[in-house]
């Protein structure tokens, strides 16, 4: 069949007068040579595969990332893959094409414009963009549901229209998606996952779209014509499943923070490590040496036994085997994280000052993890602020809780990696907290930073830094963390708030699909204000995030299960 705009139903079905006006529009247009494209590469009657990899052959397309994109696409189950619209055309096709390599039951939902090429309506299911609440349209509506709900691959473009020039951004972005992409995922329990596709159209094609939108329509001949000899990137992030939210709005916008994401123009590569090379690690300490120190503590610093385990404090002058052994430990954890000081142990003078609270296995005769715990108002009598050791990462104003009050300064935590897996090493860490805050009432505050390895991706602590710091008066970074959140997350944050979707992000942008670090979601249910999010330049350049919390608010159960009593006043 010939292409010819007047076969199009761009906007309504067209009248008789309609297609002779039409008519002449084709050569203008650009359907003219279009159609002498179709005709000259014998393209008529291709299958929808052949006739895709014609077309891009012919012009000339280079496509990127093709093989990431295949890697993360569910190989099973249902699926709705959507992406951004930058082109108005020949992205379907790609996407089209590629995707159904590894998934043959992928459906488009689609604009009906792409039924110019007759060879490829096999892939779509078409509807109208433009006329998105039209009756006529859910016919189309309720076949993606059906495809999707019988657990295959949806691609949908959920925009409806091709990106245009927004004033309110000073950029060519995305309109806002249609809540059809949330509800899919909700009504199919179906995976989602987010595509989004480099590039741009002519600059012609966005001016005449601001004089009248409708342009934007006519000129896709023309602009897929143009696509030619010329890299087209995708970026996209791994298939999460999308919470579950009441105002389906808020789903397509989280849908489409989660394609904007994935732009790689705001990929940024974290600086270069300042630790470059790694010593070998100090020798353990032999168990019996460690053994003879825990024996010669007062009793009341054993805090807590549960079953195999007890959790003890000391100071360094005490134990300082312990403390060897402790800082060989934390070298060795740290190092997994691309922390860590690259020295045989992870040690400064402040281990002398601070105390050290650390799970013991008795059976096994080894320490499982530790934290290192600064009392505030003993440390700063000497040397005042100087002798904190996150007064290097961040200014506190006079007003901030650590002085106003005796505080526990946390910091250095660990558990060895024989035991992350299990709840028993930071269940017996908090334990041995609420212990030592029982036997040294003053202290009722704890603050610290949990360190956010640099195995995150940039745009991944950007987002942490913007979704979960709350309480940011009284404190300041000495270093800020350099890098800025996508305009269009920042435009989802000012509208829905991204606290309680830091999780979701996290989970699609990070190539193995980590979320939030573990010691932050244990802060989280404690309560935990967070202030500010430094770089700890001392700490190659890991980026911590400052949080407080006060035992006395945390709810009863909670401290009966994380700290083993109700706290007194």
């Amino acid at each position: 069949m010939p292409a010819r705009i007047s076969s199009l139903n761009l906007i309504s079905e067209p009248a008789w007068w309609h297609k002779l006006l039409l008519t002449p529009l084709d050569k203008l247009l650009g359907i003219a040579k279009m159609d002498k494209l179709y005709q000259v590469h014998h393209m008529a009657g291709l299958s929808k595969e052949a006739f895709a990899d014609k077309l891009l052959e012919i012009q000339g397309i280079d496509i990127r990332h093709s093989e990431a994109l295949l890697e993360q696409i569910p190989a099973e189950g249902p699926v709705v893959i959507a992406s951004n619209h930058p082109f108005g055309g020949i992205e379907g096709v790609i996407l089209a094409r590629l995707i159904s390599q590894k998934r043959p039951d992928l459906q488009v939902f689609a604009n009906r414009a792409l039924k110019v090429f007759s060879e490829l309506e096999d892939y779509f299911i078409f509807t109208n963009p433009l006329k998105p609440n039209d009756p006529k349209n859910a016919p189309s509506i309720r076949q993606a549901l059906r495809h999707v709900k019988q657990g295959n691959a949806l691609l949908i473009f959920p925009a409806g229209r091709v990106s245009y020039y927004q004033s309110t951004y000073k950029s060519i972005v995305e309109h806002d998606w249609n809540k059809l992409v949330y509800s899919l995922t909700q009504k199919a329990n179906a995976q989602f996952m987010p595509i989004f596709v480099q590039g741009f159209n002519r600059p012609l094609f966005y001016r005449l779209g601001r004089i009248y939108y409708r342009f934007r329509l006519l000129m896709l001949a023309r602009e897929l014509l143009a696509n030619q000899n010329r890299t087209i990137q995708i970026d996209c992030g791994r298939a999460i499943k999308l919470p579950t939210l009441a105002d389906q709005a808020q789903g397509a916008a989280l849908a489409r923070a989660l394609s904007y994401a994935n732009d790689s123009r705001w990929d940024y590569a974290w600086p270069a490590d300042t630790v470059t090379s790694h010593k070998v690690l100090a020798d353990p300490v032999p168990p019996a040496q460690l053994l003879k120190e825990l024996q010669g503590l007062p009793a009341e610093q054993a805090l807590a036994t549960v079953g195999e385990f007890t959790v003890y404090w000391s100071m360094q002058s005490q134990t300082p085997k312990i403390v060897d052994e402790i800082a060989m430990l934390r070298e060795r954890v740290f190092r997994m994280h691309n922390e860590g000081s690259g020295e045989p142990r992870d040690t400064d003078h402040f281990d002398a000052t601070y105390t050290h609270l650390y799970v013991w296995h008795n059976t096994k005769q080894r320490i499982i993890g530790a934290y290192r715990m600064g009392r505030t108002d003993e440390l700063q009598v000497d040397n005042g602020l100087e002798g904190l050791y996150l007064h290097k990462m961040f200014q506190f104003a006079p007003d901030f809780v650590n002085r106003q009050q005796p505080c526990l300064e946390m910091g250095r935590s660990f558990i060895i990696p024989e035991y992350q897996r299990s709840p028993q090493g930071l269940f017996m860490l908090w334990r041995g907290i609420g212990e030592f805050a029982n036997a040294f009432p003053q202290y009722r505050v704890l603050y610290g930073t949990v360190s956010i390895s640099k195995l995150y991706r940039p745009q991944s602590v950007s987002i942490i830094e913007h979704g979960l710091i709350d309480a940011p008066e009284h404190v300041t970074p000495r270093t800020h963390f350099p890098f800025a959140l996508h305009p269009q997350l920042e435009s989802y944050d000012d509208k829905f708030g991204l606290r309680d979707v830091v999780e979701d992000f996290l989970r699609c942008l990070e190539a193995d699909g980590k979320g939030l670090p573990v010691l932050a979601k244990q802060y989280q249910k404690l309560g935990a204000k967070f202030h500010a999010l430094g770089i700890d330049t001392s700490f190659n350049h890991t980026p911590g995030l400052l949080l407080s919390v006060d035992l006395r608010q945390i709810p009863e159960r909670v401290q009966k299960r994380y700290l083993g009593k109700v706290l007194s006043d």
